[in-house]
């Protein structure tokens, strides 16, 4: 309550006692005196009284209530008008609405606050006034009593405005009820096809899944065959590495014994000028040399042609090993398919089994 206007009843000529009342008797004037000590003591705790009863907490909670709860109204109005125009202009005429109504639920909180102000003001100043009269207790008795009847009335019409806003916040909370209720059924049908999609999704990764492990399966032989043909290729080359090692120091014995012939053979054509005596056994032992030259070359030659018959033979392996691959190939692509096949079918049966189940549960619902 505003204290500015309570001062004018504090001045003196208000005040009990003072020049105003001297026209009482002495009597009353005593009584006035006694009295007198306690009236701003008792002024102040009226205001006190008067100040807290003018703020009624649930008064301002519920003014504030309504404003906080246009907000998610007007959200799944927003929401809405992408969905449907009626259903937009319907959320912003609700929404329109609702706003109307909040303020004039602001307006008339704020009434019912001033008149409670100035019911408590007006109860303050008749209290201030009944202790210059004579009959002070019956005087201040009729104030308060006029006081509560007044009290009363805005009570009574506080809690009308109480329920009105109640009332109004239900309303909404049904609104928005039924503004999710419809969005849920308009995209049930775009859930239904999600969910669908994503169940063809899944169903087509474990058939690509089963197709990939038959596969794996299949190919599995394959793959042992062919690290088994890679170590026994590992093998032959270290064996002949190892062959190629031990020939090495024949071969260069082999080399060798051709230099030494070759110096033996200058060295004899050198004697065979001066000393043609000996030409004859020269030219027997140079005969000799060649048929032994001749018999190594058989010898080389007879060698060369049993590597060849062995490459030879190497190769026939070769082709016939890549051959056995081939058809284990063919072999693991008519298994696969036939797994494929077999996977396909479960699935068929699969499908077939749940849509006669889903079909029993559909007439059993029905019976």
């Amino acid at each position: 309550m505003p204290l500015n206007r309570l001062v004018p009843f504090l001045s003196s000529d208000s005040l009990p006692g003072s020049a105003r009342g001297s026209f009482q008797s002495p009597l009353v004037s005593s009584r006035v005196a006694r009295a007198s000590s306690h009236s701003l003591a008792a002024l102040s705790a009226a205001w006190v009284i008067a100040g807290v009863m003018a703020m009624p907490a649930p008064a301002v909670a519920q003014t504030a209530t309504p404003a906080q709860s246009a907000a998610p109204v007007a959200a799944p109005a927003a929401s809405a008008q992408g969905a449907n125009p009626a259903a937009s202009a319907d959320g912003a005429q609700s929404a329109s609405e609702a706003a109307a109504l909040d303020k004039s639920f602001d307006e008339r909180q704020q009434a019912l606050n001033e008149r409670s102000d100035d019911n408590n003001y007006q109860f303050a100043v008749a209290q201030h006034n009944c202790y210059s009269r004579f009959f002070v207790n019956h005087c201040l008795n009729r104030a308060r009593d006029s006081m509560r009847t007044v009290q009363a009335q805005i009570r009574k019409e506080q809690l009308a405005l109480d329920a009105e806003q109640r009332a109004q916040r239900a309303r909404e909370r049904d609104e928005r009820t039924a503004l999710r209720r419809a969005r849920a059924e308009a995209e049930a049908p775009q859930r239904a096809a999600e969910d669908a999609r994503n169940e063809q999704a899944y169903q087509d990764r474990l058939r690509q899944h089963e197709i990939d492990q038959a596969q794996r399966t299949a190919e599995a032989p394959q793959r042992a065959a062919n690290a088994q043909a890679y170590e026994d290729k590992q093998r032959q080359h270290a064996l002949d590495q190892a062959r190629r090692n031990a020939e090495a120091p024949q071969r260069a014995a082999n080399a060798q014994s051709y230099e030494d012939k070759q110096h033996q053979h200058a060295l004899e054509q050198a004697q065979r000028g001066s000393a043609p005596a000996q030409g004859a056994a020269a030219q027997n032992a140079a005969g000799q040399k060649q048929s032994d030259f001749q018999r190594q070359l058989e010898e080389a030659r007879q060698q060369g042609a049993q590597q060849a018959a062995e490459r030879q033979q190497k190769q026939a392996d070769f082709e016939r090993k890549q051959e056995t691959a081939a058809q284990h190939k063919l072999d693991v692509e008519a298994r696969q398919k036939q797994a494929a096949e077999k996977a396909e079918q479960r699935r068929e049966e699969q499908l077939k089994q749940q849509q006669l189940e889903e079909q029993q549960k559909q007439q059993q619902q029905q019976q």
